[in-house]
């Protein structure tokens, strides 16, 4: 124990401080005029018998924005901080903090791989600086041409000596072909980069860059020759998180709201390269096809359905107060979004917005939805978020759930969700397309085209005696694709693929334009029945030539199509159940309890069982069921946090009934308080802490005309803030409440073990309104192994004692 102290204390961190300007002579100067402005405005103000708003309204913006800079200045000091201190340096500064599960072995080796990417960053430095000028400028300057801004231009690109750190990483060994390799890799960029531009004439500087996301690499496929593998396939699963600060006379755009533009528009940038499902494809080897890389693979298609929202916040104000709000939605999986409309003066909106996703990889990737009040402008206020693993809408087939809104006080949304894999089974298409015909408030799709685009061959030139500078524009329905531009070629090589929803394969046509970028002249176009695929065998065409029209004589496109129908949503379980030619004999199977808030996809590789909790005891409450979640939590370990008794999950069982468990739900816990379940988990993609409020059993009723009104409040310590505060709805009349509520926080998982969260009980039925509490438990967060999620019974202890 001696020798673990002194090599924490040898290791501890030095994190940045936050200190005032240094007292020199020009901050001394500075800080004169300063307050000579302050005074001078003042005196004008009172001369010019002005009103005094001109004077509270700039002051007031002003301690905003100083405010603002200074917390992101401390959170972009931490964030490099972090990145400049080795992997091992973090550990051994938490070793007090760590749980028993951390071996050093894979300290070493996540060292190891930071070591490597130190040695390659010069390399790495080399190739980004291509990519930012080649890629990344010509996109951005035409998507800030969007708002107003013109002549967009990357002047100097340095991005220093600090390499990216790699915070964990996880290779997969079940559950994917023999013929790849698959590893996630946590990413941290926090580095000394110099950047430096031009818009409107105005120049500025980037500098404190940050990118933290996850990385997916998909090594395929394993071949027999060196280099052993054909060719990379890397991609963020979710969009990562992008962090900057201006400088330069660019500083003044650094505001919340203004900078947020640049910030968009280079988050979108990425998005298009690498965030699923967009992949950057590298070949490895010459005895690989590019089209085997390229050519998109979608797993699935989740269906989406945002029926409506609840109880949302009130942002807009009235004359009388409080008004109410104009809400809509935004939805994104991956690098595809989507928008509601807004309802006006409504907190119980309901959009019945209908809208599909195509999901390359299910395992990892998110649905996430944000709900915004519509203002004038674009300072529109955040309502409140909710994400949700799409692995376990695989596992369900259909979900039909309220997610509760986090960093919200309130407001819950109905979503319905389901799952369709993809078939090449022509028998499959007259159900998907009756399927379509059911929603008449959107549009949904019957079928997915994968498109690989390798060529055009001979195309005419738009200009006498010059070459074209051809792009194609690529359309199916209502969505369009527009390749990169080649220059000076009428035989350009694009190597590119798209996937494209299909409402209905027997009449829609995939259409094909080549344009002349310079002089915007069609250098020719293809339209081609997606029908002609229903005849071709697996439903798919390879690498053949088609004769452009509207060309020369010789003009061709080089492509691959492959077509996939969408199949009935269908649980995880019957899909293993078709599979198996004999069922065993015996009794009927219990019937699963929904999995809407299963383990996170990092924590385990298989599926993790889940248990229910036996007992005989109901709910006594008369609650209103509005005011609770619809949605079920499995429940994966049934334990007494203090006797620590736990459920092993059976893998062959999906229903584990203990008859010992009733112990648990029929006492009132140690203090005769009552008991309360909860299930933690953290998810490592996410860097996020999940707290599910199941249900509260056996609360004392010491009046029987006055039953409580229970809810549950949860704050993260040490410092209780507002921001971490996450409430309940409450049940009236209930000594035994059940919420079934999710609440989030994004917590780095270097300061996890160092955290702990308040849980407090309280009633609505108190003197004068108050809320008495009923009970209290505080749970530290390092007594917990979080590669498996758990759900615990506390008992309640009074308050203070806890």
């Amino acid at each position: 124990m001696a020798s673990g102290e002194k090599m924490a204390e040898g290791s501890k961190l030095a994190l940045p401080v936050r200190s005032d300007d240094n007292a020199s002579v020009l901050s001394m100067i500075y800080r004169f005029f300063k307050k000579v402005s302050i005074v001078g405005a003042v005196y004008l103000v009172g001369y010019m018998q002005w009103s005094v708003a001109w004077l509270i309204g700039p002051v007031v913006l002003s301690l905003l924005r100083d405010r603002w800079r200074r917390e992101s200045e401390y959170r972009r000091s931490l964030a490099k901080a972090a990145a400049q201190t080795s992997e091992k340096d973090v550990v051994l500064a938490r070793l007090d903090d760590l749980p028993a599960w951390v071996f050093f072995p894979d300290v070493e080796r996540a060292e190891w791989l930071n070591r490597i990417l130190l040695q390659l960053w010069p390399n790495v430095n080399h190739f980004t600086r291509t990519l930012l000028k080649d890629s990344i400028e010509p996109a951005v300057a035409e998507s800030l041409a969007n708002y107003k801004l013109q002549g967009f231009k990357f002047e100097r690109m340095i991005l220093g000596t600090i390499a990216p750190r790699v915070g964990g990483v996880k290779v997969y060994d079940k559950n994917l072909s023999r013929n790849e390799i698959i590893m996630d890799i946590d990413l941290f960029y926090a580095g000394d980069c110099d950047i430096s531009f031009v818009v409107q004439r105005i120049r500025g500087g980037i500098k404190d860059l940050q990118i933290h996301g996850m990385v997916r690499v998909v090594m395929k496929p394993l071949i027999t020759k060196m280099p052993l593998v054909g060719g990379l396939q890397i991609f963020f699963l979710n969009n990562p998180s992008i962090d900057f600060n201006l400088v330069g006379a660019a500083d003044v755009l650094d505001m919340p709201g203004l900078s947020d533009i640049l910030r968009r528009c280079i988050v979108e940038q990425v998005a298009k390269m690498m965030v699923l499902p967009n992949k950057l494809p590298i070949k490895l080897s010459d005895d690989i096809p590019t089209v085997d890389l390229r050519m998109p693979e979608p797993e699935g298609v989740l269906r989406i359905h945002l029926v409506q929202a609840q109880n949302l916040m009130k942002k807009d104000v009235s004359m009388l107060g409080k008004g109410k709000s104009d809400p809509y939605a935004i939805i994104t999986v991956g690098a595809q979004q989507w928008k509601t409309k807004h309802i006006d003066n409504n907190v119980n909106p309901r959009w019945d917005y209908w809208c599909e996703a195509r999901v390359m990889q299910s395992v990892g990737q998110a649905l996430e939805i944000e709900v915004f009040d519509k203002d004038e402008g674009n300072n529109d206020d955040k309502l409140g978020r909710c994400s949700l693993d799409i692995s376990q809408v695989v596992k369900s087939g259909r979900l039909d759930t309220w997610q509760t809104l986090q960093q919200a006080k309130h407001g819950k949304v109905h979503l319905r969700l389901s799952w369709h894999r993809l078939s090449s089974d022509l028998l499959d298409l007259s159900h998907a397309l009756t399927e379509t015909l059911l929603v008449k408030t959107g549009e949904i799709s019957s079928a997915v085209l994968s498109v690989y685009i390798d060529s055009c061959k001979k195309l005419p030139s738009a200009r006498p005696a010059s070459k074209p500078d051809p792009y194609l524009i690529v359309t199916v329905g209502k969505k369009t694709e527009n390749t990169a531009v080649q220059m000076r070629t009428d035989n350009p090589v694009y190597e590119i693929g798209y996937s494209f929803l299909v409402q209905n394969p027997e009449i829609d046509n995939l259409e094909i334009k080549a344009i002349d970028q310079k002089t915007g002249n069609p250098l020719g176009q293809l339209s081609y029945s997606i029908a002609s695929l229903l005849k071709q065998k697996d439903l798919s065409m390879i690498t053949q030539p088609l004769m452009l029209q509207k060309s020369g004589p010789e003009s061709k496109i080089i492509m691959s199509l492959q077509l996939r129908i969408l199949k009935e949503a269908i649980k995880e379980e019957d899909i293993e159940e078709e599979q198996v030619t004999e069922a065993p004999s015996g009794p009927d199977p219990p019937i699963p309890v929904p999995a809407s808030d299963a383990v996170d996809s990092t924590a385990s590789d298989t599926p993790t069982a889940e248990t229910a909790v036996s007992n005989g005891n109901q709910n006594t409450g008369n609650g209103s069921q509005d005011d609770v979640s619809e949605k079920s939590v499995p429940v994966e370990q049934i334990i007494n946090a203090t006797e620590v008794a736990q459920v092993s999950a059976e893998p062959e069982s999906k229903l584990v009934h203990r008859s010992s468990t009733s112990s648990l739900t029929t006492s009132a816990g140690e203090a005769g308080l009552g008991r309360i379940l909860l299930s933690l988990r953290y998810s490592m993609q996410c860097q996020t802490l999940v707290i599910v409020v199941h249900k509260i059993m056996n609360i004392p009723l010491k009046d029987p005309t006055n039953v409580p009104d229970p809810y549950v409040k949860l704050y993260l310590l040490p410092g209780r803030s507002k921001e971490s505060k996450r409430k309940t709805v409450v049940v009236k009349d209930s000594c035994m409440p059940e919420y079934d509520e999710k609440f989030e926080w994004v917590i780095p998982q270097a300061e996890l073990h160092s955290l702990h969260v308040e849980v407090t009980v309280a009633t609505h039925k108190g003197w004068l309104g108050g809320s008495p509490v009923i009970g209290q438990v505080i749970i530290h967060l390092n007594q917990y192994d979080f590669r498996e999620a758990k759900t615990l019974w506390f008992d309640l202890l009074p308050e203070n004692s806890a």
